[in-house]
């Protein structure tokens, strides 16, 4: 019967079979809030723009010019898009958004007023209009892209702030992505998916935070970008913790790594690692004992001690490894126990750190990522154990170039590794001790000889004979005297939290 049907006609049909498909799927994505893997980037924009509800305006600086397109061309755009703008110059920025503290347009502080301003506009021109059967949004980003000669990093700000319902409070969603492929245009076309995955995740998604990240991703791949900050806030997203957020975006390998400061607060990590000395202790911290205070005040006393080291510029971070957030001995498919990585970092951030939460199990992988940040001196402090995992060729035999080609990537940039020693038995273990296999000793030796490894020996003799595992099943017990390992404050939060199996009792 088709066939008498006249090709206008067709083509009308046509569209209402795709439009009405499209509809199911985003109507079954968003009852169900699963992740619907099978919509692709123009459907999802499609999706959206049959909604009547949903209704807003797009912002673009930079790179980001490809999110709005995305939308026209997928159809129905007049159903979705009130305003579409770009202020591409930064004399057109400065006078429509302000003049930033931060004299930098691709930035986080650009993209909250860049939100600020356009979503107040909306809800200006719009909301006596059609509030009280619109969902109104504002999405908006910033971006850099490769430049001609390709000798910058392309990374960008994106984020859209809501409504979940008609004149509801709003909702913002704000995310940093580093753009990883090697061509200009390739980036802009991320940029425009990413932007699609957002907007859509925001209106189908947000009761299944997990479910949301990974469907950023859609059409996409880890290996043109990585998501190495994202915020939720708003009254629909109290229950979603920004710092599990953290955590699964180094999980599901969005990232190699994210950040938090000692408020709990996600940052971006060039934006608080930038030319900065960073000093990195690495531990399990189950709990935080007096020892790993010991490490970290010992070693950063003899690091601003360096010559080239400026001591305004150098900031301490902790490390958890995603390994270190398992059960000792775990395999990689072992599940972390995401309050246990919560207990954790709420002593840390009591002590006043900023963590760092990564997939390098390798040393030379996190001095690699560091050093993409800042090209000044950094410091790592581990213990006489770590000392020996890193001579440890089997931890390279995937390297073509095996330890050599790690170290060449260790201690190549300007880092300097502290060693802080171990007791066993009645024996102090530092590098004067260490004995690697024959055939590294001449390399242990030149790494000695033109300074890159040091003993701290300024340390606390008393706290060498603790060890952690101990502590925490002392305080699994509430034994006696447990709080004499641990620093005041962490004891205190432990007690009142009832923090790492504390039962009181």
């Amino acid at each position: 019967m088709l066939k008498h049907v006249t090709p206008c006609c067709g083509f009308f049909l046509k569209m209402l079979i795709f439009a009405a498909i499209i509809s199911f799927s985003y109507l079954f994505s968003r009852m169900e809030n699963i992740h619907n893997k099978f919509i692709g980037t123009k459907q999802k924009a499609l999706a959206v723009n049959l909604d009547p509800k949903i209704y807003g305006s797009f912002a673009e600086i930079g790179a980001g010019q490809d999110v709005a397109a995305n939308f026209f061309k997928a159809g129905a755009a007049a159903g979705t898009i009130a305003k579409t703008m770009s202020a591409y110059d930064m004399a057109f920025s400065d006078a429509i958004y302000g003049v930033q503290l931060v004299k930098r347009y691709v930035s986080e502080q650009r993209l909250m007023s860049m939100l600020e301003h356009e979503y107040n506009l909306v809800i200006e021109r719009l909301a006596a209009k059609r509030g009280d059967a619109s969902t109104f949004f504002a999405f908006a980003d910033t971006f850099s892209s490769l430049n001609y000669q390709k000798t910058n990093e392309g990374h960008g700000w994106m984020g859209l702030r809501y409504q979940q319902e008609p004149n509801g409070e709003f909702h913002d969603v704000v995310l940093h992505v580093k753009l990883l492929d090697n061509d200009h245009g390739l980036q802009h076309s991320a940029v425009g998916t990413l932007g699609v995955n957002l907007v859509y995740a925001c209106y189908n998604y947000h009761k299944s935070p997990v479910v949301f990240l990974l469907s950023l991703l859609d059409d996409l791949s880890r290996d043109r970008i990585q998501i190495d900050m994202i915020r939720f806030e708003g009254p629909g997203f109290k229950e979603v913790d920004n710092r599990l957020m953290s955590l699964h975006l180094v999980k599901y390998g969005l990232s190699d790594a994210a950040v938090f400061g000692p408020d709990g607060k996600n940052l971006q990590p060039s934006e608080v690692l930038y030319k900065k000395h960073i000093m990195i202790v690495r531990g399990r911290f189950r709990p935080l004992i007096n020892i790993h205070m010991d490490m970290i005040n010992t070693g950063v006393e003899r690091f601003m001690q360096e010559p080239d080291v400026d001591n305004e510029k150098v900031i301490v971070v902790t490390e958890l490894t995603l390994q270190s957030l398992k059960e000792r001995g775990a395999d990689d498919s072992a599940e972390i126990n995401e309050k246990d990585f919560l207990d954790r970092v709420d002593i840390l951030c009591s002590v006043g750190q900023t963590v760092l939460i990564s997939n390098f199990h390798e040393y030379y992988k996190l001095v690699a990522y560091l050093s993409k940040i800042t090209a000044l001196k950094m410091g790592v402090v581990l213990g006489y154990p770590n000392l020996e995992f890193i001579f440890d060729e089997e931890h390279y035999r995937y390297l073509q170039g095996g330890i050599l080609e790690a170290f060449a990537t260790l201690f190549s940039r300007k880092v300097k590794l502290f060693i802080y020693p171990t007791l066993d038995g009645d024996i102090v273990f530092n590098s004067k001790r260490f004995s690697p296999p024959p055939h590294l000793i001449d390399l242990f030796e030149y790494l000695i000889a033109n300074d890159k490894i040091e003993d701290i020996l300024n340390y606390n003799v008393n706290n060498l004979h603790v060890q952690t595992d101990r502590v925490l099943e002392l305080v699994k017990e509430n034994a006696p005297g447990w709080e004499e390992y641990v620093p005041e404050k962490v004891a205190e939060i432990i007690r009142e939290r009832s923090l790492f199996g504390f039962s009181g009792q």
